[in-house]
């Protein structure tokens, strides 16, 4: 059950450069200035690239399945 939810290797990186660029913007404004908003996707996003669980991908396997 939990090997078909876990992301390709394209989308994990897809994932921590995505993370990355929103950690950048984030040091760049300043940790005590960027609204702690900004901290929740940065970190699920870094969490799913690094673990491969990406809950983003089990919501929309979910909602969007194919009959086989």
């Amino acid at each position: 059950m939990l090997k078909e939810h876990m992301a390709p290797p394209a989308v994990r990186f897809f994932l921590l450069v995505t993370s990355g660029v929103l950690w950048l913007g984030i040091g760049l404004t300043g940790f005590s200035v960027a609204h702690w908003v900004l901290y929740i996707p940065s970190s699920f996003l870094l969490m799913a690239a690094i673990t491969g669980i990406c809950p983003g991908l089990i919501f929309s396997k979910m909602l969007f399945r194919t009959k086989n």
